[in-house]
């Protein structure tokens, strides 16, 4: 499979950006109401967590860190939770987010490698991936997300 790969510009600072990816009041906002749990350590678990099938509780995504630079790079593998599952395997993915100041904006790259080649979770995430760019460069603009209605 390919890699999904996405650069947007954001008008705002390397920080405002950062924050939307790792403050959980801001992550609510750009994940569908899942906030992240993490120490941010290499080798340490990565994990939404938010309103599913499972509860308020649902672990929606986890991995472990891989790489975690503030207001550069935050790099995760990526699993989907357990109900997302039904009975198939549950196959690792790489995502990997990379900010850099350019002039008065930041470029935000996110880079959703290391596929399996039988992974269903593809085309879920090159669609649901333009949803959750798109909030993000929208918060960090405006302070607010879109609303997209139900998808």
């Amino acid at each position: 499979m390919n890699e999904l790969k996405y650069e947007f510009y954001i008008a705002g600072t390397p920080a405002q950006v950062w924050d939307t990816l790792v403050s959980p009041g801001q992550v609510k906002q750009i994940y569908y109401g899942s906030v992240i749990r993490s120490s941010f350590k290499p080798g340490e678990l990565l994990e939404y967590v938010g309103p599913g099938d499972g509860g308020d509780e649902t672990v929606h995504v986890y991995g472990t860190v891989l790489e975690y630079v503030p207001e550069k790079t935050l790099s995760f593998t990526h699993k989907v939770g357990p109900s997302y599952l039904k009975d198939r395997e549950n196959y690792e993915s790489r995502i990997s987010w990379q900010l850099e100041a350019v002039g008065g904006c930041t470029r935000l790259t996110l880079i959703h490698d290391d596929w399996h080649p039988d992974d269903p979770s593809y085309a879920a995430s090159d669609s649901a991936w333009w949803h959750i760019l798109s909030n993000i460069k929208t918060l960090a603009e405006t302070g607010h997300t879109l609303d997209f209605g139900s998808f």
